[in-house]
C-alpha cells in the first residue's frame, strides 16, 4: 500500500497536460476490463436515459470512462500536487450566496453529486471559503491516514459518515460543509426518491442536518469545460427543511439531477445507484 501511494503522489507532481493525456488512457483501460462496473454504468444510463438512442448512450459510455480516468488524476492532484493550472482558468458564479449567509453567521450545507471534478473544484472553493467535508472512511487505514492528510492541506475539517455530531456542532457555529448525498448507503435512514424517474434509496442526512442545526441547503454544481473549470453556487433552497423527509431528499435528487444533466459524461455512473428498490434488490446489476 506504501507503494502504491508513493506511485500516485508522483503521478500528482506530474504536468496538468500529461497527466490529462494519461486520464484518457486510464478510462479506455478501465472501459474495457472493469466489466462489473462498465455493467453498471450501461444499465444505469438505460435507466436514467431511455429517451435517448442506444448510439448516445454508448457514446456517453465511452465519455464517462474518459472523464473517469481523468478525474483519477484530479483527484490526486488535489490531495498531494500543485492546483495553479485551474486556479488560472476557474470561473465561479454565485459567490454572493455564501458571502451573505457568511454575513449572518449562519451555517451552510453545500449539496453536490458524485461527479468527477468534485475534489479538484471543493480545493478550488476552498480558496475563497474555509470548507469542511464529509466522507465514507476508507478500509485501509494507510490510505485513509494519506487521503485525509492530503484533503486537510484544504479543507479546514473533515468528518467521516459517523461523526455526525461534530458535523452539526460544525454548522451551528456557522460553518460550512460539503455533502454529497447521491449514493445508496447501506445501514442509514433512507427513502426511496425519485432520481431520473426511477426510485432511488436515497439518505435523508440533508433534511436531518438542515432540522437539527438551521443551517441552508445550497446546491453547488462544478464541472471541467475543456480547459476551464466551471463553478456554480445556487441560491438557497427555499421553505428548507419541510416537515417530510422524503420530499425534502426528492428535492435534493431533483437538484442533483438538473446538475447531472448539465454535464452527464463527468458524472460517476459506475456506483450501482438503482441497486435497492422497494420491491426488493435489483439483481440486474
Amino acid at each position: 500500500m506504501w507503494l502504491m501511494l508513493g506511485c500516485l503522489w508522483l503521478g500528482a507532481q506530474l504536468p496538468w497536460p500529461l497527466q490529462r493525456m494519461l486520464g484518457h488512457g486510464l478510462g479506455l483501460l478501465a472501459r474495457h476490463s472493469a466489466r462489473r462496473r462498465r455493467k453498471a454504468a450501461v444499465l444505469n444510463l438505460s435507466y436514467c436515459f431511455p429517451e435517448q438512442t442506444p448510439q448516445w448512450r454508448r457514446r456517453l459510455l465511452r465519455d464517462s470512462f474518459d472523464a473517469l480516468g481523468i478525474g483519477l488524476f484530479e483527484f490526486i492532484r488535489a490531495w498531494w500536487g500543485r492546483a495553479d493550472p485551474m486556479r488560472d482558468t476557474v470561473e465561479i458564479e454565485g459567490l454572493e450566496h455564501l458571502r451573505a449567509l457568511q454575513d449572518e453567521g449562519r451555517g451552510v450545507l453545500l449539496v453536490s453529486g458524485h461527479f468527477m471534478t468534485l475534489e479538484m473544484c471543493g480545493r478550488l472553493l476552498c480558496d475563497h471559503f474555509p470548507l469542511a467535508g464529509m466522507y465514507r472512511r476508507h478500509r485501509n487505514p494507510v490510505m485513509e491516514w494519506a487521503v485525509k492528510r492530503g484533503r486537510l492541506r484544504y479543507a479546514c475539517a473533515m468528518f467521516t459518515n459517523h461523526e455526525t455530531r461534530a458535523a452539526v456542532r460544525h454548522l451551528k457555529r456557522g460553518g460550512f460543509l460539503w455533502y454529497a448525498p447521491d449514493q445508496d448507503m447501506r445501514g442509514k435512514d433512507t427513502v426511496f426518491a425519485p432520481f431520473f424517474g426511477k426510485p432511488a434509496a436515497t439518505i435523508t442526512a440533508t433534511h436531518q442536518l438542515a432540522r437539527m442545526t438551521g443551517c441552508a441547503v445550497v446546491p453547488f454544481f462544478h464541472r471541467r469545460e475543456g480547459g476551464r473549470y466551471l463553478l456554480r453556487i445556487a441560491p438557497p433552497l427555499e421553505a428548507f427543511p419541510s416537515q417530510d423527509a422524503l420530499a425534502d431528499t426528492a428535492r435534493v435528487n431533483q437538484a442533483i439531477e438538473a446538475m447531472v444533466r448539465e454535464a452527464p459524461a463527468q458524472y460517476l455512473w459506475i456506483h450501482r445507484r438503482f441497486k435497492r428498490q422497494p420491491e426488493g434488490r435489483n439483481r440486474d446489476y
